[in-house]
């Protein structure tokens, strides 16, 4: 294999192992984060929802569960998969957790995990270009 090839290998290439790692991390954390709301948020304020449209935590958990993480499971399925277009796939997720932020920003008081994830999304999305490249 020269050298050129192995560049292009997506599976011996960091930044592919580091978008993988990111989706799953944020699979698993949206699938336990929408679980956690839809067994009633215990822990956490009511008063949060409070000028939102929600009265609970129900259809928000919702689609933390299914879109943020059902998203980004299916770009880690794509990646693992070597689908060709996990790429995009994956640029996608990255997009419906940047803009699940934006929401969650203007509806909830500040929370740490807010520019965490908002990190995360942007790395994501970038990670996602660079190995749409290849």
């Amino acid at each position: 294999m020269s050298v050129q090839e192995r560049r292009r290998d997506p599976v011996r290439d960091w930044s592919w192992w580091l978008l993988v790692t990111l989706v799953l991390v944020v699979a698993a954390n949206a699938v336990g984060g929408g679980i956690y709301g839809l067994a009633g948020a215990r822990d956490v304020p009511r008063e949060w929802l409070d000028g939102s449209p929600f009265e609970t935590y129900v259809i928000p958990s919702l689609v933390l569960l299914v879109v943020v993480g059902g998203s980004m499971a299916i770009a880690a399925a794509a990646l693992l998969t070597h689908h060709r277009r996990a790429a995009e796939i994956s640029i996608g997720a990255g997009v419906i957790l940047l803009v699940w932020l934006v929401v969650e920003v203007l509806i909830v008081p500040f929370s740490w995990l807010q520019p965490t994830f908002l990190a995360v999304a942007v790395a994501v999305i970038v990670l996602g270009l660079l190995n749409r490249r290849r």
